[in-house]
């Protein structure tokens, strides 16, 4: 049963390991139930935390022994044996020579945070739930080095030669009744709306607490500042790369080591190759305070900057990096004759990447860790990357995400159906029209949503005067692009505001605008440059108005076209609704998804 809620969850069979762990650790946190007197407690198991693809081993279920509500204890299950701190770390652990991992406290300390943050229930009230580590199979002197993270009722530690703590501390927070109602309720509970980035950017900068980071998000926080430190002390230099796909939690990291570099003092700026993004985040981040905006730049602005003069540059978006910063409007001074990677890995002590290689949308845009690693070996630097392993978008479907590769031709093995997730919703469209209507009863409901395109249509400049030329036309149904001014025209938001200004709705977005941005619900059309034949794709540049994608070759504009729409079918966290202008696309869509939007 568990084997195969996970392969509907992930796409996949789990490993033998993991399943040999499920054996090993569930039988001992079931005899410790038992011998506790609480076997009448319900027990979640593998559950999934709210718009994520992150898992806790198990939440207890029951009821509080005093105040007689709903109680909760998260269960982190380790079968470590022996563990030490990574050295210079109070939170980094190497165990068993298996590499590096999130202190298990830490990490069960998050996922109680996390819950805390987005499940109704608990949020009104955060004492409900406890969290605990359980390395069953150490003693206290394997992971001597561990009892030095300080410990709370949400992140503690227990050794197998603490049972019998671990059973006292059981008992002050679940009575030995039944917990199938507690289970219920937090089965059943509403998922608050997701804090969305941009929308608490300013106060990220200033209170790193906006935002809870999770397992490989906090290792990789860790990991950059360990970096920093280092780099400090040792007068060394270090590339960082952090790599993960839609949603992963990239830029919730980067925002989180500006906040806090910037209260250490360190000399740190933010950077993208996004001109919608950089200007959305200096928008809200910049909003209560004018300096704040001057940390976030652009990649090309660092052509001419002091060798090290920066202790970290944070580069957000890195798969836009571009093979030079240098165009017809550079300086001369500014023209250093090197790779635009280069440039920024000579500006600061610690260059950090962030960079999904799937997002690779124009020819010349070389962010890929292959690339930056080049680049950092080429100067003699050591370079260091970290894979985010989860899924933060997608409403944490690892599934769909896994499904739009296929489908693009972006992973083997072909389109493939799909089967369906309770967390993210799939549907295929008629026609515009009713895609447009779906979406709209959403926002209605209090929703954000988008729809989006592939640059398959004209896009004419803002009426003087007047709107906008309603460009894209499909049928009796037509819309205009968004605005292409920075500033707003006729109600329409400028163009870097699209995605987050709820006016934006009114308009079709395209790749440019969608990138790095995510609201609940996307809507995807799918133009006459990207089209299935048979049984394989053809990307076809001559029907696209695509100036930048077609610069390149045949096989580059594929590259780009594919990875264009696997951008706007990854914006939605909750659900995504697809139709194709092209009949016999649209035909393998309605064989792919059996949900349609009623007519």
């Amino acid at each position: 049963m568990l084997t195969e809620q996970y392969r509907h969850q992930l796409g996949r069979s789990p490993a033998p390991a993991e399943q040999r762990s499920w054996e090993r650790s569930l039988t001992v946190l079931a005899d410790d139930l038992h011998d506790a007197g609480l076997g009448e407690v319900e027990v979640l198991v593998e559950y999934q935390l709210p718009l994520t693809s992150k898992r806790a081993d198990a939440i207890l279920c029951g009821t509080h022994p005093v105040t007689g509500g709903p109680s909760y204890v998260v269960v982190e299950l380790k079968q470590w044996s022996r563990a030490l701190l990574l050295d210079g770390s109070d939170d980094l652990v190497e165990f068993e020579g298996q590499g590096t991992r999130l202190h298990p406290v830490e990490q069960v300390r998050g996922y109680c945070r996390y819950l805390t943050d987005y499940v109704a229930t608990l949020s009104q009230d955060p004492e409900q739930i406890a969290g605990v580590a359980y390395l069953h199979n150490a003693t206290d002197q394997d992971v001597a080095a561990l009892w030095l993270m300080p410990e709370d009722d949400q992140g503690r530690l227990f050794t197998g030669q603490r049972r019998g703590q671990f059973h006292d501390y059981l008992r002050s927070r679940l009575a030995p009744a039944s917990g199938v109602d507690a289970a219920d309720l937090l089965l059943g509970s509403a998922v608050k709306p997701s804090k969305q980035l941009l929308t608490l950017a300013a106060d990220e900068v200033q209170r790193r607490e906006q935002f809870v980071l999770l397992d490989q998000q906090q290792a990789a926080y860790s990991m950059v500042m360990r970096a920093v430190e280092r780099a400090r002390t040792a007068n060394t230099k270090e590339v960082v790369v952090i790599t993960g796909g839609p949603g992963s939690g990239k830029s919730v990291i980067a925002l989180s080591l500006l906040g806090e570099l910037s209260r250490q003092g360190r000399s740190v700026l933010h950077a993208t190759g996004s001109k919608a993004f950089t200007s959305t985040l200096r928008k809200v981040a910049g909003a209560r305070d004018r300096r704040v905006r001057s940390m976030f730049k652009y990649f090309n602005q660092f052509g001419g900057a002091d060798p090290n003069g920066l202790e970290v540059l944070i580069l957000d978006e890195a798969h836009r990096l571009r093979e030079t910063s240098a165009n017809r409007y550079t300086r001369a001074a500014l023209r250093t004759g090197k790779q635009q990677v280069a440039e920024l890995i000579d500006a600061a002590r610690v260059p950090v990447f962030l960079l999904d290689q799937h997002q690779v949308v124009r020819p010349g845009e070389i962010g890929t860790v292959a690339d930056i690693r080049a680049a950092a070996s080429a100067a003699g630097v050591s370079s260091v990357v970290v894979d985010l392993d989860a899924q933060f978008r997608c409403g944490g479907s690892r599934a769909y995400e896994e499904w739009v590769l296929r489908l693009l031709g972006l992973a083997p093995g072909g389109p493939t159906v799909w089967e369906g997730d309770a967390n993210f919703a799939v549907a295929v469209a008629p026609t515009p029209s009713l895609m447009e209507q779906r979406l709209r009863d959403l926002v209605d409901q209090g929703f954000g949503a988008r729809i989006a395109a592939g640059y398959t249509w004209k896009w004419s400049d803002p009426i003087v005067g007047g709107g906008l030329v309603p460009d894209v036309v499909i049928g009796d149904w037509s819309r205009p692009w968004n605005n292409k001014k920075d500033t707003s025209h006729a109600g329409a938001p400028g163009t870097p505001y699209w995605a987050s200004d709820p006016a934006g709705f009114e308009q079709v977005g395209c790749v440019y605008t969608a990138q790095g941005f995510e609201y609940d619900y996307a809507g995807v059309i799918m133009g006459a440059d990207f089209v299935w034949r048979g049984d394989r794709w053809e990307s076809h540049p001559e029907r696209s108005f695509d100036t930048q994608a077609k610069r390149g070759t045949a096989d580059e504009f594929d590259r780009a076209v594919r990875n264009t729409y696997k951008v706007l079918l990854t914006r939605g966290m909750r659900g995504t609704t697809i139709f194709s202008t092209d009949p016999e696309t649209q035909a393998l869509l309605e064989g792919l998804v059996f949900a349609r939007v009623p007519s």
